[in-house]
């Protein structure tokens, strides 16, 4: 018998859900672009008004070049998104008040990331790719073998590898550069992990929301006793974390997150990746996504805790205000009352009426006094103690400049006389032979406003590194796009006027 029949139920419920649903429309593509337009992996949630602007500018602008585009208001339009589970909605602290932002959800941060694997014309089969599967295969298999010889039978073969490699290395062997064909492989098949995070992150935060309101619904209704909920949530939490991709993802990068040093090997080799020859062919944005994969980590981090902190909240001031007292004093009368009750079925009539009130009746006070006289709330205050004398010397002007802005003035003079005289060959060079006073960090951010106001380089633009002098005499390591300053550009940098950059 064919198994079309179920095979066809399975694929029904997979276009059920929300992520082949939102694929499936015929909106789809500018559902998906305006998406892509208004979030961001910096950007993750958008105000509701301001998003709201946004849609109804894209509408315009479709609309004005003849391109086909929904009938409806952006308003509209987001409530609809957020009513097919493709935007979360969800109130955010904006300092000055609350204010309504939108999310996307996990379905649609995957349609986005199946839209741009499918939109990419680089393939991901590759030799990277299939050098991970083949890498995470053996690590698998040797942890899942409990032979003890086997196990360390392939310890001793990558020991013997890894010492015949270091053994070529250390006798002054080649080393085999990484071509650019490599690097591009291996960067394409990175991103495509790394993309994965957002939506898996997303999921474990909805999984946390939806326990969320479960356990609230749950408090209210009243139908089960607290202790029953409580071991409800401690066990979801466990398969939570431990039964789904998502959570076991988020369980290995919150152990990530807590060992500094593996964090900070992992942002010095992503900065090792980025130094190869191969990432001058990648975009700004590019390479600021690829360097931004540590936030990522934290940010995906800090939302599904966030969620996880307002769910022990709501447990927390639950169990807290929940009067057991009380609740026995009430299950106490009802059942007098019941008991009553049925004394009086005992005699009543059909059609017999009791007179009850409702509420309690009021006490008819004047006044009630709520605070009595206290003669040491009439007392002054004690006198305040003399402690000028114990007062810190009042800093100098110099020291105030030295915690202040960048130094214009002086670090274009020194500038100018640095290329005049022919002793530097870039702006890092002119800038790590100034005196220490003119070579705090933040003087590399008045280099960089004196520089925008130059020419712009011709050429590829590498990095240099700076190296700076804090006002407590510590030394920092800046890397900075390297700058030369032609005779032009010394000649109009001379010429600038700074004085109104001081009033």
């Amino acid at each position: 018998m064919s198994d079309i029949a179920g095979e066809l139920a399975w694929v029904r419920e997979a276009f059920d859900k929300p992520t082949l649903r939102l694929l499936d429309r015929k909106w789809a593509p500018f559902v998906l672009a305006v998406f892509k337009s208004s979030f961001s992996r910096d950007r993750r949630s958008v105000p509701c008004e301001l998003l709201h602007t946004q849609v109804d500018a894209y509408l315009a602008d479709l609309r004005s070049t003849g391109i086909d585009a929904p009938e409806k208001t952006g308003r509209a339009l987001c409530v609809q998104w957020m009513n097919d589970l493709w935007l979360y909605r969800e109130i955010r602290d904006a300092g000055d008040g609350n204010e309504e932002h939108y999310s996307l959800t996990s379905h649609a941060l995957e349609a986005l990331l199946l839209v741009d694997g499918l939109a990419r014309d680089r393939a991901l089969i590759s030799e990277s790719r299939l050098s991970t599967i083949v890498d995470t295969v053996r690590h698998r298999a040797t942890e899942a073998n409990p032979d003890r010889e086997e196990r360390v039978r392939r310890l001793n073969q990558q020991i013997s590898e890894l010492t015949s490699e270091r053994d070529r290395l250390a006798g002054g062997g080649d080393i085999e550069p990484a071509s650019n064909e490599q690097m591009h492989e291996g960067y394409a098949n990175l991103t495509d992990l790394i993309q994965q995070l957002p939506s898996d992150f997303k999921r474990v935060e909805e999984s946390v929301a939806a326990m969320h309101r479960q356990i609230i619904n749950d408090f209210r209704g009243e139908e089960r006793p607290i202790s029953e909920v409580l071991d409800d949530y401690l066990a979801k939490t466990d398969a939570l974390m431990s039964s789904t991709a998502e959570g076991r993802a988020f369980e290995g990068a919150f152990t990530l997150l807590r060992n500094d040093a593996l964090m900070q090997g992992l942002k010095a080799d992503l900065e090792t990746i980025l130094l190869h020859p191969f990432a001058l062919e990648l975009s700004l944005n590019e390479r600021r996504s690829f360097m931004s994969t540590v936030t990522l980590l934290r940010k995906g981090i800090d939302d599904v805790l966030t969620q996880r902190k307002g769910l022990t909240t709501t447990l927390r001031e639950h169990i807290v205000n929940h009067d057991v007292v009380k609740d026995r004093e009430l299950e106490r009368v009802l059942r007098d009352v019941n008991r009553e009750l049925a004394t009086w079925m005992q005699t009543a009539r059909p059609r017999s009426t009791v007179t009850a009130e409702l509420m309690p009746g009021t006490l008819e006070v004047e006044h009630l006094r709520e605070r009595f006289y206290d003669p040491v709330a009439h007392t002054g205050p004690p006198a305040l103690a003399d402690v000028s004398g114990a007062a810190p010397a009042a800093p100098s002007l110099g020291d105030l400049r030295q915690q202040g802005g960048p130094l214009l003035e002086e670090l274009r003079d020194a500038l100018v006389a640095a290329f005049g005289a022919g002793e530097a060959a870039s702006v890092g060079v002119a800038f790590n032979g100034f005196d220490a006073s003119l070579r705090r960090p933040v003087e590399i951010l008045g280099l960089l406003q004196l520089a925008a106001q130059l020419s712009t380089p011709i050429g590829p633009i590498g990095l240099e590194s700076f190296t700076t002098v804090r006002p407590d005499g510590s030394v920092r390591l800046f890397d900075v796009p390297r700058r030369i300053l032609t005779d032009d550009d010394t000649a109009a940098l001379a010429a600038q006027d700074l004085g109104s950059q001081h009033d």
